[in-house]
């Protein structure tokens, strides 16, 4: 199995201050935002490449008495949903506790190493939609269910499309 870096999520503590450096110092654009849940912390998607959604993303839940650790977990992309399933089985064979979750525009498995650092590991959908996005999916599905499934699951949001057509919004980006 091949994995490809994807993207990290950051804990923040000034959401703001944060937001003004990545965007202003380094060049990265907003591809999306919004709360987790209804009264859940903003998450913050940011890219500098028009064919990732998010390179980097921050997670405003960072609280001053917090641990000093910012990671919130890795993303590793996979070329298949062999792949995907594939590592689900071993970590279940494994005995290793995971959250299968889909956001409409992956597949993923969620799961933590050994020291507890957050891990995603994910097969892309051929369609994009606003984020944050998340509903639990059936690992015992086959590809074609699958993605069956998703579709299903999130067609009915206004900004559930086919992934090549968000290339160009991305690309009129402030």
């Amino acid at each position: 199995m091949k994995l490809s870096w994807s993207h990290a999520v950051l804990n923040v503590k000034d959401p703001h201050k944060m937001l003004a450096f990545y965007t202003e110092i380094l060049g990265f654009k907003i591809s999306d935002r919004g709360p987790i849940g209804d009264n859940g912390p903003e998450l913050i998607f940011m890219s500098q490449d028009p064919d990732e959604h998010h390179q980097l993303a921050m997670a405003a839940m960072r609280q001053d008495d917090a641990p000093p650790n910012t990671l919130n977990h890795f993303a590793f992309r996979v070329e298949s949903f062999d792949e995907v399933k594939a590592l689900n089985d071993k970590l279940v064979a494994g005995g290793i506790d995971l959250l299968p979750l889909s956001h409409g525009n992956t597949l993923s498995l969620y799961f933590g190493d050994p020291e507890g650092n957050g891990i995603e590991v994910f097969w892309d959908t051929p369609w994009h939609i606003a984020q944050p996005q998340g509903a639990p999916w059936d690992t015992s599905l086959d590809e074609q269910q699958a993605l069956d499934w998703v579709e299903e699951t999130f067609r009915n949001d206004p900004t559930f499309m086919r992934r090549e057509e968000t290339k160009s919004t991305f690309a009129n980006r402030d």
